[in-house]
């Protein structure tokens, strides 16, 4: 196995084009924060609440949703079900609804109430924002909610046929929009347009998944330093890499799923992370962690790019965290594995609050967030010693992942939207 070194956490170059001015430290305007990684630079962030204390306001939402909020500046936006519509929202950072939009009707419910249509999370460049649901509804609006563009994908790529409903987030980079549809009817990644739908390119990926292997409900993350970047796209028992240029598969791995132990319901629920000179790719149900080298080139299945792998433990939901060096897993009843990220050693495996955990973990002034479905979340001190320095109850059943924005976290229930912090 070649050495490796870890270098300094990946500043993804795209966000200098996208984000500029004092919006760094302040603005979360995509699933996981500024960089798609979970972590925040604040310092001015609570770690003690519960529904009546350390509480700034509580907007009751009109319905169910487990998209993640994005904040821009003074401004909020979410998806919620509303009846049988799905609604895009746009909230003031006090608390008040500037407006509403319907995206589409037909909301799909899955798994008793965990799931529906307004799963995936909206995205922002500070001037637009662009929110996609479960129905294939993509549209586009301007911050004061008037519909630049909207296209349907079930319509334009196929129908779409998983076991639940359509999850993936879109990726906002410069002038376009990269979304993954991987489904029993297409194995599809693309660039669109981001200012009119238009189609730049399509990439029919490959693969021999067969039944529910065939569904993920992960969405794709952008690799980016000095002296490369690509797309990475996770489901249907592989993780792959694809040119920006034109989509084209600059490497595969497999083995997340043994054809001598095939599990005929892994799907891919877990979202890959990516820090400088390392991609750390989950799995599920208990499989495997892998930690890739982004050099990596072909086929790297049982290769020397992937710098270590640890064979069971994987998150089933929640995505990986890394910070300082070290990788954080949740696991999905309430499990925290802590990991060298040089080595995949396990350094520590304990156990926090043991409920669902469908919520991904953020980082915030030396913080780790973890959030249950029952509205527990417990914050753990980063390091290689484990402890909980404080745990909330919220009451309310969570599935979003939490957000921080100018010194306030964001608390997204399937009953309301807190805003958590000191007075201001």
């Amino acid at each position: 196995m070649q050495k490796y070194v870890l270098r300094k956490p990946l500043i993804l170059l795209f966000a200098a084009l996208i984000f500029v001015g004092n919006s760094f430290a302040e603005n979360w305007p995509q699933w996981r924060g500024l960089h798609n990684d979970g972590i925040s630079t604040e310092t001015d962030v609570p770690i003690q609440w519960s529904q009546s204390e350390n509480v700034r306001w509580r907007l009751p939402l009109p319905g169910e949703g487990a998209s993640t909020p994005i904040v821009w500046e003074d401004k909020i936006f979410l998806t919620s079900a509303e009846g049988s519509a799905i609604v895009l929202m746009c909230v003031s950072t006090k608390g008040k609804v500037l407006w509403k939009r319907t995206l589409g009707r037909g909301n799909r419910v899955v798994r008793g109430g965990e799931g529906n249509s307004a799963a995936p999370s909206p995205t922002t460049d500070g001037n637009h924002v662009w929110a996609f649901i479960g129905t294939g509804v993509l549209a586009c609006y301007d911050f004061e909610g008037n519909r630049v563009w909207e296209t349907n994908l079930e319509e334009r790529y196929g129908r779409f046929n998983l076991g639940f409903v359509m999850s993936s987030t879109p990726l906002l980079d410069k002038e376009r929009l990269y979304i993954q549809l991987i489904h029993s009817n297409a194995w599809l990644v693309l660039a669109l347009d981001k200012m009119t739908g238009a189609e730049i390119w399509k990439h029919e990926r490959q693969s021999n998944a067969t039944d529910e292997c065939e569904h993920a409900y992960t969405s794709p993350i952008l690799y980016r330093d000095a002296e490369r970047e690509f797309l990475v796209v996770h489901g249907a028992d592989y993780v792959t890499a694809h040119s920006l240029k034109d989509g084209s598969e600059i490497w595969r791995c497999g083995g997340l799923n043994p054809v001598a132990s095939y599990n005929h319901s892994l799907r891919f629920v877990a979202s890959p992370v990516a820090t400088d000179g390392l991609i750390v790719v989950p799995s599920a149900k208990n499989g495997p962690v892998l930690g890739i080298d982004p050099a990596a080139q072909g086929d790297i299945t049982d290769s020397h790019w992937q710098v270590w792998k640890l064979r069971r433990g994987t998150p089933d939901v929640p995505s990986p965290l890394i910070y300082d060096g070290l990788v954080y897993l949740c696991r999905e009843q309430g499990d925290l594995l802590c990991l060298d990220a040089k080595t995949g050693e396990q350094l520590y495996r304990e156990r926090t609050h043991r409920q669902q955990h469908r919520a991904s973990p953020i980082y915030a002034n030396g913080f780790i967030y973890l959030t249950s479905r029952d509205g527990v979340v417990n914050v753990v001190k980063a390091g290689r010693e484990f402890e909980i320095v404080a745990t909330n109850v919220l009451g309310e059943t969570i599935a979003a992942s939490p957000v921080i924005a100018n010194g306030t976290l964001y608390l997204r229930s399937y009953e309301a939207l807190y805003a958590v912090g000191g007075k201001r």
